[in-house]
C-alpha cells in the first residue's frame, strides 16, 4: 500500500513540476514579448548605458545601416539567437522580423536548418518561443512549409565535388556523418524552397560566426556568395554580428572573410581561359 502511495504522490511531484515548467516558459515569453518601451525602462533601471548604446547605437543607427537591409539584418539576428540559445531575446526579434517582411514560413524553414547546424535542442527551444508568437499573430500552420515538398533543382556537378571531398577526408572517421551530410543536408536541406538558397547560406554563416566555428566558414561564405550574397552584404553581416554575437567572435571570422573576398576578386580578375 505503501508503494502504491509513494507511486502516486511521485507522480503528482512530476506533474506539478512539469506545470511549473510551463508556466516559467509562458512567463518567460510573456516578459520577453512586452512592449520595447518598457524594456527599454527595465534596461534603465540596471544599466543606463546599455540602455543608451541599445536605443541610440544599436536600434537608433546599425539597424538603419544602408548595406544590408531591414529583413536581412532580422534574418541574421534571428539565426544567432537560436545559435546562441538566447530564448528570451527570441519574441521581440521574430516579431520584429515578420514587420520587417520575413514571412512565416521563412522563419519556419530557418528554425529547421538550424536544427542541423547549431543542434536540435536549440531548435526546439526556438519552436516553443515562435509557436506563442505564431499564436498572436494568427499564423497557423496551414502558411507554413509542409514536410514533404518539390525540391529545388540540385547543381550535381557541384555537390559531387562536395561529396567526394567530404568522403575523401572523413569516410573512414564518420560514415554515418558522411551520408547525412549528402542525404539530409545537402540532398533534402538545402533544396527546400521556402528559403531562398541566398538566405539559407545567411542563415548558416551567421550561425557559424556566433558560434565561432570558423573553419566552416570559408565554403559557406563562398556558397552564400554563390547563391547571390553581395561582398558588402557579407561585410554588414559582420558589423550586425558585432552587436549580437560579440566583438570577438567577429575579430575571429574577418581574416577568413577577408580571405574570401580577395580569392573571389583574384578570380573575377583572371583573364578568362
Amino acid at each position: 500500500m505503501n508503494n502504491m502511495a509513494n507511486k502516486r504522490a511521485a507522480a503528482i511531484r512530476t506533474r506539478c513540476a512539469l506545470a511549473a515548467a510551463v508556466v516559467t516558459v509562458a512567463a518567460t515569453v510573456a516578459c520577453s514579448a512586452a512592449t520595447s518601451d518598457k524594456e527599454i525602462k527595465e534596461i534603465r533601471m540596471v544599466s543606463p548605458a546599455l540602455e543608451h548604446y541599445t536605443q541610440d547605437l544599436l536600434m537608433g543607427d546599425v539597424w538603419k545601416r544602408p548595406d544590408l537591409s531591414p529583413r536581412d539584418r532580422s534574418i541574421v539576428t534571428v539565426a544567432v539567437l537560436i545559435a546562441r540559445n538566447a530564448p528570451a531575446e527570441l519574441p521581440f526579434y521574430l516579431n520584429r522580423a515578420l514587420d520587417n517582411g520575413v514571412k512565416p514560413g521563412e522563419l519556419s524553414e530557418l528554425i529547421t536548418h538550424l536544427a542541423f547546424y547549431s543542434g536540435w535542442p536549440n531548435a526546439m527551444a526556438a519552436v516553443t518561443i515562435a509557436k506563442t508568437v505564431f499564436a498572436e499573430r494568427d499564423i497557423s500552420a496551414d502558411q507554413l512549409p509542409q514536410a514533404k515538398v518539390d525540391l529545388l533543382p540540385l547543381d550535381k556537378a557541384a555537390d559531387d565535388k562536395r561529396a567526394n571531398m567530404v568522403e575523401e577526408n572523413f569516410g573512414n572517421v564518420a560514415p554515418g556523418v558522411v551520408k547525412y551530410t549528402s542525404e539530409a543536408l545537402f540532398w533534402d536541406l538545402w533544396r527546400r524552397p521556402g528559403l531562398a538558397p541566398r538566405d539559407r547560406s545567411m542563415v548558416t554563416v551567421a550561425a557559424l560566426v556566433a558560434s565561432s566555428q570558423v573553419a566552416q566558414i570559408t565554403y559557406h561564405l563562398g556558397r552564400a556568395m554563390d547563391n547571390g550574397l553581395t561582398e558588402g552584404e557579407a561585410g554588414e553581416m559582420l558589423t550586425q554580428l558585432a552587436f549580437y554575437a560579440g566583438w570577438p567572435n567577429v575579430f575571429s571570422a574577418m581574416p577568413v572573410f577577408k580571405e574570401v573576398f580577395a580569392k573571389r576578386r583574384e578570380a573575377a580578375a583572371a583573364p578568362a581561359k
